[in-house]
């Protein structure tokens, strides 16, 4: 059945997808691909598929916070996905985490709606633990920067007492701030879809969130190399996931 929002169905036939939240991402992810085609593009889920080192790919984005990407991951459960690792941006938490690297999230504090709305805060928000060293291995042999632990999901970095929060969650050992991971995690564990976040750091800890988020829409040289890294990652952990089912 075609799905509302998505606009794809079963005939997709593919178990691994990409979920960046820009739609314009998926013109720097084509690139890695072989035998690229445009599948849709509705609201802010746009999507295509590909080829990588024979692994078929789809890539979708989901937009920006939780709900769009909770219902990216309901959709695409309904077409045959089976795993879906989020490359999506963030803000560092802790200080020694540069722009442009990786943090490679192990869990995800639940501070978003969109999860609320499926489980208790008492359930957890976690990755798939094959895929999330799939991706770990991948940005090792690689050598790219990055970091492995906790992110925050929030829903807005515009409210009043960011600043206090960011405090509170970095004195608390959380690595990274971003709107999306914990509501993958939590639809992805209830449905049975395996899941994980790789985010590229594109705001210094300490620094202005809005200003540094406008530099890296402007194509700032470190994030877009972070993006390039987290792209490479991703791929590399589908690739080391389909090798261990065959």
């Amino acid at each position: 059945m075609l799905q509302p929002h998505i606009r794809l169905d079963e005939t997709l036939g593919i178990k691994y997808a990409l979920t960046p939240g820009d739609p314009a991402r998926l013109d720097r992810i084509a690139p890695y691909l072989e035998n690229v085609r445009e599948l849709a593009y509705n609201r802010e889920f746009r999507s295509l598929r590909g080829e990588y080192k024979g692994v078929p790919v789809l890539a979708l984005s989901t937009g920006i916070g939780g709900s769009s990407a909770a219902i990216a991951v309901e959709e695409m459960k309904n077409v045959g996905v089976k795993a879906v690792i989020r490359i999506g941006s963030c803000g560092a938490l802790q200080k020694g985490i540069g722009i442009g690297d990786l943090i490679i999230v192990s869990g995800a504090v639940r501070d978003d709606g969109a999860s609320r709305a499926y489980a208790d805060l008492r359930y957890p928000a976690v990755p798939d633990t094959e895929l999330l060293f799939d991706c770990i291995k991948s940005a090792e042999e690689n050598a790219f920067p990055h970091h492995v632990g906790l992110c925050h999901s929030h829903e807005s970095f515009y409210i009043d007492d960011n600043a206090d929060q960011e405090a509170r969650w970095s004195k608390l050992g959380v690595l990274g701030a971003d709107m999306e991971t914990a509501a993958l995690f939590t639809v992805g564990r209830i449905r049975g879809i395996r899941t994980a976040s790789i985010l590229n750091n594109v705001v210094t800890y300490g620094e202005d969130t809005a200003a540094s988020v406008s530099g890296y829409a402007d194509g700032e040289d470190l994030c877009a190399l972070g993006e390039r890294r987290e792209i490479v990652t991703a791929l590399e952990a589908f690739v080391r996931a389909e090798k261990a089912i065959l």
